[in-house]
């Protein structure tokens, strides 16, 4: 075998590439099995470099330095800049914040009688961060939660899908959840991550009177979900109202104002224009929760603070009993639907607000069947529309006090003056007549009202040969005055305005001008003129009281549920004084000639005097006439303004007044008690 001469020769240079050498040298190799030899070197032999030259050096020492910032950046924006954010994330984790549903306000009428009451109830709900995130998974739990509670599963998809961008709420997918059904949903709980109970209140109405308590005592029986029956002609739901669940679209906007998905809101009635003072301020608890979401530890806890309880301006009482009364004289007659409001006129309280049909409110309460709600919506009574106030009807003769006070005031007439009716006007070839045909003989304002002679109201409003009437401009400037034409401001969401027509209005939207005959009709309250009851009663109202037109209210008192601080709602003027005390005491005089000797003779033999005025208002060629009766009593001091209306139902003095008539009976003997 060959040695390899660098190997042995220990004074050869042995030189490696590089331009780095090593200063050590090998004492000895060991060659072959038994032979060995030392070897000793002298200088120095290169073995080899570690890098090729300095720019590799410098490049991997960049790099080494740029990991390390990196890193260290990186730590010091989680650590530092995000550290905040992140610990909040993971305590948001570890905790929950759990609402506490404040106690909704109560209502109460005028003598204090509680008319709603907050029951306890389970609710279903679903937390959408805390489901599985695997859809198969989802589905299981779906198809677990639905064998127990017995729900259409397209319906919870439904809803989960509706409300995935609220993850970290509640979302309610079933109310009125039964408590055994409760139980195995808690038992259940461990296969159902993101589904729980909540706890909360169902909102009632009373409906039986007799279950009704005085809120100073407690120790009625309240009415509870199993006493509730079948009560479609509930007119007082009109002026409660109900609560029902945020829509979507409602969700955008009072999520920014601390609503819940899961929350109820007033819809109607004073439920939804009370909203603020009802709900309540919400509590909070804090819990410690595990990895599925369950509770584990209450960390904190924060009580809700009640909704205020409302005090109303209606007499329960005095509802319940027009109510009664307006439901027979419609069987009797044959008719449907009607509307009254009963007011006081020293300060535009309402005492009773019938829109007749009514409607179950409790229907609504957690939610309504699609079935019951279509029931409710293709009856052509339209039992959910509050006729009193949103509806707008031409006015008849009720108006023609309003358009007296009006000629009186601007001096087209005095109270002598006299215009003689031989039972109409003829223009050219049209004609208009008075309702008693060969007319009222001479007639002045008075004898108009009595009588309702429409042609005193012709001259007046429109003028006849050499007599200038008011004219369309200055009838529009003083109905203003009396609050038509516009919202008048109740309490109550939905109020319709009414509408005065002009000649700008006619030629727009009709493209026709404006004609002598247009104004005759305006005057005596037909043609496009339309009002509703509660405009009426108003304007009845300032002529009872000498010319003050009150802002009509619902609520009379707020009461703060800790304080039990009470805040009265005043009353608001919204005009006076645009009529003469002495003009509107001739108006005065001729309504109470009506019941004297007129057309509103049934209220003749009533313990008190009284005022009043029928109207008869044609509004369809093939329907029946509206029925109109508006009152006020007693004459001298008047407590009490009645206004009814029958739709179609034929002469104000036949099917309105009637109704008027036996309600003041009974309130003589009320207000007595």
């Amino acid at each position: 075998m060959e040695i390899d001469p660098y190997l042995i020769n220990p004074k050869k240079d042995i030189s490696l590439k590089g331009k780095y050498k090593l200063s050590w040298t090998e004492d000895s190799l060991f060659m072959g099995n038994n032979h060995s030899e030392d070897i000793t070197t002298s200088g120095s032999s290169h073995l080899g470099s570690s890098f090729s030259d300095s720019k590799k050096t410098f490049f991997f020492l960049l790099f080494i330095v740029f990991c390390f910032s990196f890193i260290l950046g990186r730590g010091f924006f989680l650590q530092i800049l995000m550290g905040n954010n992140y610990r909040a994330q993971a305590e948001g984790n570890r905790q929950k914040v759990i609402p506490i549903q404040s106690e909704r306000g109560l209502v109460f009428d005028r003598n204090n009688f509680q008319l709603t009451q907050n029951v306890a109830n389970f609710s279903l709900t679903v937390v959408p961060k805390d489901l599985p995130k695997d859809k198969k998974e989802l589905n299981n739990v779906i198809e677990k939660l639905i064998s127990i509670t017995g729900q259409d599963k397209q319906d919870v998809q439904n809803t989960i899908e509706k409300y995935k961008n609220y993850r970290q709420d509640s979302i309610i997918i079933a109310e009125d959840i039964p408590y055994e059904t409760t139980l195995k949903i808690q038992i259940a709980s461990l296969d159902l991550p993101g589904i729980n109970i909540q706890f909360g209140s169902k909102r009632l109405y009373i409906l039986d009177s007799s279950k009704n308590i005085n809120i100073s005592t407690s120790t009625v029986d309240f009415l509870h979900p199993e006493d509730e029956q079948n009560y479609t002609n509930n007119t007082l739901a009109h002026i409660l109202g109900y609560v029902g669940k945020l829509s979507p679209t409602e969700l955008e906007t009072y999520y920014r104002k601390g609503y819940l998905p899961s929350d109820s809101i007033g819809k109607t009635g004073v439920e939804k224009k009370y909203e603020n003072y009802l709900r309540g301020i919400y509590g909070e608890k804090r819990v410690e929760v595990n990895a599925q979401g369950r509770e584990q530890q209450v960390l904190a806890e924060k009580d809700p603070t009640s909704g205020s309880n409302l005090i109303l301006s209606i007499d329960n009482n005095m509802q319940i009993q027009l109510e009664e009364i307006i439901s027979k004289k419609l069987q009797e007659l044959k008719k449907e639907r009607a509307s009254a409001v009963v007011m006081d006129p020293r300060n535009g309280e309402i005492l009773a607000l019938v829109s007749y049909p009514g409607f179950d409110n409790n229907d609504f309460s957690g939610g309504i069947s699609q079935t019951k709600y279509s029931e409710y919506l293709n009856n052509e009574n339209r039992p959910l529309f509050n006729r009193s106030i949103s509806g707008s009807f031409p006015s008849g003769s009720v108006i023609k006090p309003a358009i007296s006070s009006a000629a009186l005031q601007e001096n087209i007439i005095t109270a002598n003056t006299i215009f003689l009716s031989t039972g109409g006007l003829r223009v050219q070839q049209w004609f208009f007549p008075d309702w008693q045909v060969g007319g009222h003989g001479l007639t002045n304002v008075r004898k108009s009202l009595a009588l309702s002679v429409n042609t005193f109201y012709y001259y007046i409003g429109g003028g006849y040969g050499d007599f200038a009437g008011m004219g369309v401009d200055t009838i529009n400037e003083y109905l203003k005055k009396f609050g038509f034409g516009k919202v008048l401001g109740i309490d109550l969401p939905a109020e319709s305005s009414g509408f005065l027509p002009t000649p700008q209005w006619k030629q727009r939207t009709k493209k026709e001008p404006w004609y002598i005959g247009d104004t005759y009709n305006y005057s005596i309250g037909q043609g496009d003129f339309l009002t509703t009851p509660l405009q009426i009663a108003d304007m009845t109202a300032s002529v009872a009281n000498g010319g003050t037109v009150y802002q009509p209210h619902i609520v009379k008192q707020i009461i703060n549920p800790e304080t039990n601080e009470r805040t009265e709602i005043t009353p608001k003027i919204l005009s006076e004084n645009f009529i003469d005390k002495a003009n509107l005491e001739t108006i005065r005089l001729g309504m109470k000639d009506c019941v004297a000797y007129g057309s509103c003779a049934g209220l003749k033999n009533l313990p008190f005097s009284s005022a009043g005025k029928t109207g008869t208002a044609q509004w369809s060629q093939n329907k029946d006439t509206h029925a109109w009766f508006t009152s006020f009593a007693p004459f001298e001091n008047p407590e009490i303004v009645v206004t009814v209306l029958v739709e179609e139902g034929g002469e104000g003095g036949i099917a309105a007044e009637p109704i008027a008539n036996e309600f003041y009976k009974w309130w003589a003997d009320y207000k007595n008690k």
